[in-house]
């Protein structure tokens, strides 16, 4: 949350600039607001997504009365700084409609479900819903979560070497699936990996 707000140049549209809230993770687009420069000030204080409501003709943080705010992450500006950027983190639905943004179910960016599924898995471990396949792996403890990436990781070696690509790709999945539990089950997450993999990289490489 770096972003000074002295930079964003607020009088080009009287006052409101559009404010575009992605998810810090998949990179989906959650929702478009307004911000002054009160709200901008706001979202930076709090860490809480805040526009400027027009209907309402006042400062409205966004999971006000449902709970479901917009953690904000970073920041930040276009090159006419007359549009802010923000990347948040969603704690419940973004859309009063209870859909997971306010755009009309439309494709996503190809790994974005990646990272839906890394979420997932944490609520999962956070609160363990009777019955869920994922809350029985992390109640069995992380040695048995192991041991399901080793057999995973077998069958995964075994398919593509004996196998036709449907049933590769089939035993791929369940692989992600148990690395991505227990990644969680050691509080650690797919983000994790993503900056690691990140660190390494080189054109070179």
């Amino acid at each position: 949350m770096s972003l000074e707000p002295d930079r964003i140049d607020f009088d080009k549209a009287g006052g409101l600039v559009p404010a575009v809230v992605q998810h810090v993770t998949s990179g989906v687009l959650l929702m478009v607001g307004f911000m002054d420069r009160a709200a901008l000030d706001a979202t930076l204080a709090s860490g809480k997504v805040t526009f400027f409501s027009r209907s309402k003709g006042r400062l409205w943080t966004k999971g006000e009365t449902t709970g479901h705010h917009l953690e904000v992450v970073a920041v930040d500006a276009d090159c006419d700084n007359d549009t802010i950027r923000v990347l948040a983190r969603p704690h419940g639905p973004a859309c009063h409609r209870g859909t997971p943004t306010c755009f009309d179910p439309a494709p996503q960016p190809t790994l974005a479900f990646l990272a839906a599924l890394d979420d997932l898995v944490a609520t999962r471990e956070r609160e363990r819903p009777a019955g869920s396949y994922t809350t029985k792996l992390f109640d069995a403890g992380v040695r048995h979560i192991a041991q399901k990436v080793g057999e995973e990781g077998v069958e995964t070696a075994l398919a593509a070497v004996a196998q036709d690509g449907d049933a590769l790709t089939g035993e791929a999945a369940d692989l992600v699936f148990h690395l991505l539990v227990l990644l969680r089950s050691r509080g650690l997450s797919l983000a994790d990996v993503v900056a690691e993999l990140a660190k390494r990289h080189s054109p070179a490489s």
